[in-house]
């Protein structure tokens, strides 16, 4: 086990001219990299800083987030990752129920009044936020410096009268302060606080620690191929507010690789990047590969690509494989979790496609494991029976931050976590993920996951897309369908029933068919999310005014 700190040091001794950031036509070594989280560590630590305490971060990916956390982890401080998108509800919750002490914002980014955003938060709030360092880039300090632009720009933007008794530093500033060297956490310290939905209104905070941070990213370092070709780039256009842009960026920090990132996702520069920096694994959502094979017209859409891990979301799967194979991609199925990070387990590269492109997959870290309970009976579960997924590892959280009630809710005596999710296990050790638990159906006695109902909606000529939710019925569970038609196609629902009928069993056939215009989306740090409560809130309204038919 090892510090943060420490890995970064141990990259840096062996390679400390290699790039570690390519940023807007910049870059940062190793060494430079590690030379400001010291600077930016001493800085924080002027500020009031000290083991333990809260750094939020409300920024956008940037070589800054990735010094203010890095010199906070020097700190044993703990950071605490806010999203851009959200607003000023979401963000006074998370800053006043993490302590945070200092906030770190780029008021100008896409035009967003985050600093106004500020002011329309209640001052208890913020009652413990003491500083915020604010950071900025282009007019002023000009575009591709090292450290990713400066605080001139930013300057200009002032403080809302709630804030006025905050200290105000500039991101520069904080570099101007002699190195820190000393490192003052330990393996067992948390470093990182993710935010995660749950069954409540608040998202609960999922705390990391050093050793499990580090543990994993030299594990995807060694099994993804990073530290074996050092000099093939990693694409960093994930948000680092969530963890699946979080992992790549600490896999590709164990490895010593380069890391190309962008301050958001923009298609074709993702396909430039990926070329320029021989990106060999590339690992995206499905929407974001979609985009990236319509800003392409090459037959082979990314050459140096070897492999591609994706996370599925609202893309539909069987034109997303379709392209995929067309354009020379070879996908394979991810899983992973904030509890357990980003990359818990992918499936096996030589395993046959019907397999290989399923969520789930077999442990990256061979300390990792998997077991199925039965959420009824609660006995554990054999390969092929389905049930809620439980995993354990040297990647698993340390707890819910100040939440002891949810974190004996979700983990285990023996050390698994509750994953919430629907699966079942390989005879291999591998498991394959379904759904979540809540989007799973107990249909005709048995739970069925949405998917499978989806998957032969997919196959009619006329759909675009499906969704299937479960609903209770007078007669019971039912499932309720959602279709998006392909242009040009004819709505017909008992014709959809009568193919869904021809394939499934009877208490699997929806009980309703309505076409929609499009899926009600949300987009979260990982990536483009299908809102299926809402979905199944709109499926309730119009069961209620409407009979639900029988089985074809």
């Amino acid at each position: 086990m090892q510090t943060i700190a420490r890995l970064l040091s141990d990259v840096r001794s062996r390679t400390p001219g290699a790039t570690a950031v390519s940023y807007r036509g910049g870059r940062l070594t190793f060494a430079e990299l590690d030379d400001a989280a010291r600077r930016a560590a001493r800085g924080l630590s002027e500020l009031g800083v000290g083991h333990g305490d809260r750094v939020a971060l409300w920024l956008p990916n940037s070589p800054a987030y990735l010094v203010l956390w890095l010199g906070a982890a020097r700190l044993g401080a703990i950071t605490v990752a806010v999203n851009t998108r959200f607003r000023a509800v979401e963000v006074a919750d998370i800053v006043r129920r993490s302590g945070a002490r200092v906030l770190a914002l780029w008021p100008g980014f896409r035009g967003i009044p985050f600093l106004d955003l500020l002011g329309e938060i209640d001052r208890s709030a913020l009652e413990r936020l003491e500083a915020l360092v604010v950071y900025g880039e282009g007019e002023e300090k000009g575009e591709g410096e090292k450290t990713g632009g400066g605080g001139a720009s930013a300057a200009a933007h002032a403080l809302p009268a709630s804030l006025a008794r905050c200290r105000r530093v500039a991101f520069p500033d904080l570099l101007e302060r002699p190195p820190l060297d000393e490192d003052r956490a330990a393996p067992g310290d948390g470093s990182n606080l993710f935010t995660t939905s749950g069954t409540t209104r608040a998202p609960k905070f999922v705390l990391h620690s050093h050793a499990s941070v580090t543990a994993h990213a030299l594990t995807m370092a060694r099994t993804l191929g990073y530290a074996a070709h050092p000099a093939s780039g990693v694409l960093g256009m994930l948000p680092l507010c969530g963890v699946f842009g979080f992992c790549q960026t600490t896999a590709a920090l164990a490895a010593g690789s380069a890391l190309a990132l962008a301050s958001a996702f923009d298609a074709a520069e993702a396909v430039r990047l990926v070329d320029e920096h021989r990106v060999r694994c590339l690992n995206v959502t499905d929407d974001m590969l979609m985009a990236m094979f319509d800003a392409t017209p090459r037959e082979v859409a990314f050459p140096t690509v070897e492999t591609c891990g994706f996370a599925a979301f609202a893309a539909k799967p069987d034109e997303l494989r379709a392209r995929a194979a067309a354009r020379g991609l070879r996908l394979v199925g991810l899983y992973g979790m904030s509890e357990v990070q980003a990359f818990f387990s992918r499936q096996p590269l030589d395993a046959a496609p019907e397999r290989r492109l399923l969520g789930g997959g077999v442990p990256l870290d061979p300390a990792g494991a998997v077991r199925v309970r039965d959420p009824g009976s609660g006995r554990l579960l054999a390969a092929g029976e389905a049930g809620e997924i439980e995993v354990a590892g040297p990647s698993l959280m340390r707890e819910y931050f100040e939440n002891p009630a949810a974190t004996r809710e979700t983990m285990t005596g023996d050390g698994f976590v509750r994953s919430g999710d629907l699966g079942y296990l390989m005879d291999d050790g591998g498991f394959v993920y379904l759904a979540r638990m809540g989007d799973a159906m107990r249909l005709g006695g048995f739970l069925v996951s949405p998917a499978e109902i989806e998957g032969h909606l997919n196959e009619h000529p006329a759909v675009r897309g499906a969704q299937v939710v479960g609903v209770d019925t007078e007669r019971g569970p039912r499932p309720v369908a959602f279709v998006v038609l392909d242009p040009g196609g004819g709505f017909d629902e008992e014709a959809l029933r009568g193919h869904c009928g021809r394939s499934l069993a009877r208490f699997k056939v929806p009980a309703r068919i309505f076409a929609v215009d499009e899926f009600p989306t949300t987009k979260s740090a990982n990536g483009t999310k299908i809102r299926r409560a809402e979905l199944r809130r709109i499926a309730e309204e119009r069961l209620a005014s409407a009979p639900t038919p029988s089985p074809p």
